[in-house]
């Protein structure tokens, strides 16, 4: 017997689960301009049944050419979460099968729908603002020839409303040279730059709107003493001791994101990580031999390599001023420096400083020090220390988190339920964050880029970090990404921000964050995930009220 249900995008159901166990989804709002989507449980049970079924999936009821269907598919974890986490919000804190990658459907559009698992079609409606408003009955059905085994509806209510524009900056490290590894291709030849553009446009798709871009190599997840897969964009060429600079990579990079409609630029970093004690990995052509000529050997703020920056950032911002690009670039000096490395940190961001003013200047950190003394004034805390930076009133706050946000807050890590991935939607918006940032787009190396790792066999980086923290997407064969469930899960999270501020245009923001709190049950705070799939489609249900009630009275 077949046994099929419709359930919300924020479920991420196991092989071992019981069908019976998840919620049926019945009825849904969204915007003209959203991305919905939701899943087909399905599985086959009984003694007589054969171990699969081959049937093809059939929708019905939406515009063909706005629906997409995949297939969510599993990957190993061994490393789910860190073992002392007392945190009771997590799906299994046990290695096993976890439901993450999705993969279009093949064999024809057959699936295979297996005796004793539960397993999920991922479906997905973008009307793109082109598809009437209006009540639309979906049918999902199993097919065997031309007899539906197995069928559900679902009733999706499009709004006469659209999503106001993004705006909160968003970045999600963007690693070049992991995808000329992984692929084997030379960086920057022309399968490369291929492969490059082809995961820039799925992060595009899913908000990242401010790329990395390595105008050296990233002095990020490196060894000291290491080196990463070279990748930097600038052409530096050193004669008798004078440095000069070819940016043709550099513009094909900028004519790139400009055809994917990115509009910022976020300039690696100045100085290595943890402490801007030295240089990044620096190439060049010296006298016609071409060597590295900066790195981890090179004291941050000495002589030479201060005066390498500052003609470098020189030149660099006056093409960027003849291009008109300038004020789309965003500067880091290092991330994640602590209280003990504050004063090497502010030695090494004087030697730039002068040359950056004018533009934001941000880095990743928790100590609120570094802002209180007016080090950095663009701060970028963590999610589970952002409270003091709230408290002060911090203009235009950005927030990140990674491998250690994982007590109480939210994050995209396998082991968590999809409802607390997506709970980061209503913090941005109570409190206006300006900007986002996590580590891990595409990195597929271990520990500070020793080996490249395989990330269909290894989301932990190599028992790095807990799983899928170090990225998003997987490499499809082709060179092109393909999504995980957490990262379209996170990008529910920003159209509900946009849904919430469409919201306050009719009501005002006192009046939203009154209304979904009141069904979020508590204060909205970066400490408190929602803890059910019904809790955040309650909240998200209610903005839609709101916005439903507003446009009925406009008409």
């Amino acid at each position: 017997m077949f046994k099929t249900k419709l359930v919300s995008s924020l479920e991420k159901p196991f092989l071992h689960s019981r069908i019976e166990d998840y919620r049926p989804l019945s009825f849904i709002r969204m915007m003209k301009n959203q991305r919905l989507s939701f899943q087909l449980l399905h599985t086959l049970v009984g003694i007589d049944t054969p171990y699969r079924a081959m049937l093809a999936l059939k929708i019905e009821g939406l515009p063909a050419e706005y629906v997409t269907a995949r297939t969510v598919e599993l990957v190993p974890v061994a490393y789910p979460i860190y073992p002392e986490i007392r945190d009771d919000n997590y799906l299994s804190k046990e290695p096993g099968l976890y439901p993450d990658w999705l993969q279009p459907l093949h064999y024809g559009g057959v699936i295979s729908v297996m005796k004793n698992q539960l397993r999920a079609v991922w479906i997905q409606f973008d009307p793109q603002g082109n598809v009437p408003a209006g009540s639309y009955t979906v049918t999902v059905s199993l097919m065997a020839g031309e007899e539906a085994v197995a069928s559900e509806t679902l009733t999706i209510e499009v709004l006469n409303a659209e999503l106001p524009p993004q705006e909160m900056k968003l970045t999600q490290w963007f690693h070049c040279d992991c995808l000329a590894n992984y692929y084997h291709c030379e960086p920057w030849s022309e399968r490369h730059w291929e492969i490059v553009e082809n995961f820039a446009r799925t992060a595009r798709h899913n908000g990242i709107n401010l790329l990395l871009t390595p105008l050296f190599t990233p002095a990020l997840d490196t060894a000291v003493g290491g080196e990463r897969t070279t990748v930097q964009l600038l052409d530096i060429t050193v004669t008798d001791g004078e440095y000069s600079f070819g940016f043709d990579k550099l513009d094909r990079w900028i004519e790139m994101c400009n055809r994917l409609d990115i509009p910022y630029f976020e300039i690696s970093h100045l100085f290595t990580q943890w402490g801007a004690g030295h240089a990044p990995k620096v190439m060049a052509t010296v006298d016609g031999e071409y060597k590295r000529i900066f790195g981890w050997d090179t004291d941050a703020t000495g002589e030479k390599y201060a005066r390498f920056l500052r003609t470098m950032l020189t030149a660099f911002l006056d093409h960027m001023k003849a291009r008109g690009d300038d004020k789309r670039c965003l500067f880091h000096i290092s991330d994640e420096p602590n209280m003990d490395q504050l004063e090497q940190y502010k030695k090494s961001k004087a030697v730039v400083a002068d040359l950056l003013e004018g533009y934001t200047i941000m880095d990743a950190l928790s100590n609120f020090e570094f802002y209180r003394d007016g080090i950095v004034e663009t701060p970028i805390p963590s999610t589970n220390h952002i409270e003091p930076f709230i408290e002060s009133r911090v203009p235009d706050l950005w927030t990140y988190y990674c491998c250690g946000q994982c007590l109480d807050v939210s994050n995209r890590l396998l082991a968590m339920p999809g409802w607390r991935t997506r709970s980061i939607g209503m913090q941005f918006y109570k409190y206006d964050i300006a900007g986002f940032l996590q580590w891990g787009y595409n990195f597929y190396n271990n520990m500070h880029s020793v080996n490249t790792i395989n990330p269909y066999a290894d989301v932990s980086g190599e028992y790095w970090v807990p799983a899928g923290d170090p990225f998003s997407v997987y490499p499809a064969e082709d060179g092109t990404a393909y999504e995980s469930i957490r990262i379209i899960q996170f990008h529910e999270a920003l159209e509900d921000c946009r849904a919430m501020k469409l919201a306050e245009s009719f009501w005002g923001k006192e009046r939203v964050i009154s209304e979904i709190e009141a069904v979020f049950g508590k204060e909205i705070k970066f400490s408190r995930c929602a803890k059910s799939a019904d809790t955040m489609l309650a909240v998200r249900a209610k903005v839609d009220e709101l916005i439903a009630e507003a446009v009925a009275k406009e008409q």
